[in-house]
């Protein structure tokens, strides 16, 4: 029995030598957002380098973060597919439509949301005080036409004041452009754009001019609060980064929770971010506003799913929403 130890030995030495590493997760990402402070958490997880820690919390190097700016859920999807990104955050309808169009294929999901906060129209035309007030001498800005979130918004918006069947009516009056480019313009009153469907703090700001008045809030149509954004991959990139997934989830609650006990302190980020020249206060009152919510859980996306496909925009559908979302989100309470 002696005799055979030292074989069973180098056998054994063999064998570990012979069998596969543990798969190493990625040691670079490359992350998108967008304009506004509905990006807050992603800010302040920037920032404080909160998904490097969390990674290395879950026994993984830090990833070297490439931080991208993008306006428009249309690009952050063509960007995403075409493998320029790993992550892409963008409005909940983008990210549905990206869902149900690679279902069973690449499986596009979301990794989180990032709050819940409403969404204006607004207009310098001082004859429009419902959708039904538009004209053809109207534009509505809105950062990506057909698609967006906003785009989306104005259509169940148009479904709701005009029928379904004319979910598209206002379509034909929206121009592409992104919320500080539109507030811009609006602002100045010299372009053609009379209206703009935008996201705070640029609405906010839209409304301290005298000339801007609200036509409608996203929770008029939604019929309460709702998830603005969302941040999403691939399910490849899922399924090579689990823990990389599930630590992004880490640190944005980490970042919600910053905001939350922090609010002063996040204004001060988010300014120095955006390079804004908006009153700390002002962003500050943004974040605290009882209407805001930063939650990595998702709230009344399936409204979204719905509508989208009753009007045959995505093809397939659920009623679960954990079917639009990565596993490390399906213990949070969400709609």
């Amino acid at each position: 029995m002696r005799a055979r130890l030292p074989v069973l030995v180098a056998a054994a030495t063999l064998l570990a030598l012979a069998a596969p590493a543990a798969q190493a997760e990625t040691d670079t990402l490359r992350i998108a957002q967008q304009f506004g402070i509905s990006y807050l958490p992603m800010i302040v997880a920037k920032q404080q380098k909160l998904i490097e820690a969390a990674v290395t919390e879950a026994g993984l190097p830090a990833p070297e973060i490439d931080w991208i700016q993008v306006s428009g859920g249309a690009a952050m999807n063509e960007a995403l597919l075409s493998g320029s990104l790993d992550v892409a955050a963008a409005g909940a309808p983008p990210a549905i439509t990206l869902w149900a169009k690679t279902r069973g294929s690449i499986d596009v999901k979301g990794i989180a949301s990032l709050g819940s906060m409403p969404i204006y129209l607004t207009t310098t035309n001082p004859q429009v005080k419902t959708l039904a007030d538009f004209t053809d001498k109207d534009r509505i800005a809105l950062p990506a036409v057909k698609v967006g979130f906003q785009a989306v918004l104005l259509q169940m918006a148009a479904a709701q004041a005009f029928g379904e069947d004319q979910a598209t009516k206002l379509d034909e009056l929206t121009v592409s452009m992104s919320h500080p480019d539109a507030t811009t313009a609006l602002l100045s009153g010299s372009t053609e754009v009379t209206a703009n469907f935008g996201a705070p703090p640029f609405q906010n700001q839209q409304l301290q001019d005298s000339k801007i008045h609200r036509v409608l809030s996203s929770f008029d149509v939604l019929g309460g609060p709702h998830t603005f954004n969302v941040v999403y991959a691939t399910g490849a990139f899922y399924a090579d980064n689990p823990k990389t997934v599930a630590a992004i989830v880490t640190a944005l609650d980490r970042a919600d929770q910053f905001i939350q006990a922090h609010p002063a302190e996040a204004a001060k980020l988010y300014i120095a971010a955006e390079s804004s020249n908006l009153p700390e206060a002002f962003v500050e009152a943004l974040i605290t506003a009882p209407d805001t919510r930063y939650t990595v859980a998702p709230e009344n996306i399936l409204k979204f799913v719905d509508f989208q496909h009753r009007i045959g925009q995505i093809a397939t559908t659920t009623t679960d929403w954990r079917d639009l979302f990565f596993p490390p989100l399906h213990d949070r309470q969400g709609s």
